[in-house]
């Protein structure tokens, strides 16, 4: 399994202290529109963030954790300027969603609208990277390797640039069994159509996962995403990468995670 080191990630720290000093970070400027429609469905909206002056760029759709039934759509502290994100805004279990079907269908939809619409505020649709932080994690891999979400919307998962899915939960979600009835203990592994593991493929986009190190990271989390890692490149994918970060828990992990989502789109990941 590629495994990135432990020195590049010690590096990586030193390197995310020097780009984000003010001296260093990017100076474009950034034009921010909130609260757009992408889906005629409560909570449906997104915030979208861009570089002004710039063409061509490269845009992160990010997906918020929180259970899924919890949490609220918001920016990523980018160090990089001239990349725009997507903050997207979904249906949560237990108040609008009735199903976790409800919330990976949110995250296709918008999908579907960056690639419809990014071009119009000067972004490359080529170059559209779904990421996500526990909840969104997975709801990036669901989307991201499950080719019939975004295919419902006429778009293939495979004009994804990439997937980066932080601390997410690579079976299915513990909180999509719960609100479908399951009472089975939260850490019991389930693997079918609504779990990432069920779809690895070596056709699926580039993908990184990003974790916390055990046993500080959430329980299961670190090994559900090696053994994705590891099945991915088993059935020949070229580009999929396992990342744990020392030291770092569940919320520990976000600070390096940005810098590995920056270094994944600039194409400098070993």
């Amino acid at each position: 399994m590629k495994i990135v080191s432990a020195k590049f990630v010690r590096g990586l720290f030193m390197a995310l202290l020097v780009a984000t000093s003010p001296t260093v970070a990017s100076s474009a400027s950034l034009r921010t529109e909130k609260g757009i429609a992408y889906a005629e469905r409560p909570s449906c909206v997104l915030d979208v963030r861009v570089p002004v002056g710039e063409t061509n760029f490269p845009t992160v759709v990010w997906l918020h954790g929180g259970g899924l039934s919890g949490g609220a759509r918001h920016f990523i502290p980018l160090s990089d300027g001239k990349i725009a994100q997507v903050a997207v805004e979904y249906r949560l279990l237990g108040k609008d969603a009735v199903r976790g079907e409800d919330c990976i269908e949110d995250a296709a939809a918008a999908v579907a609208w960056t690639f419809e619409h990014i071009a119009e505020y000067g972004g490359d649709p080529a170059r559209i990277y779904l990421c996500g932080k526990s909840a969104g994690a997975y709801l990036s891999m669901m989307v991201g390797m499950d080719g019939r979400w975004l295919a419902a919307h006429g778009r293939s998962n495979r004009d994804l640039a990439g997937i980066v899915a932080v601390s997410g939960q690579a079976t299915k979600h513990y909180n999509v069994r719960k609100f479908a009835g399951d009472s089975d203990p939260q850490y019991l592994p389930k693997i079918d159509d609504l779990a990432p593991l069920a779809h690895v493929s070596k056709d699926v986009p580039p993908i990184v996962s990003v974790c916390g190190q055990p046993p500080y990271e959430w329980k299961c989390r670190a090994e559900e995403n090696r053994f994705l890692v590891s099945s991915l490149e088993a059935l020949g994918h070229p580009f999929a990468r396992y990342v744990e970060c020392p030291l770092c828990d569940h919320g520990r992990v976000d600070a390096p995670a940005w810098g590995y989502i920056e270094l994944f789109i600039h194409n400098r990941l070993p």
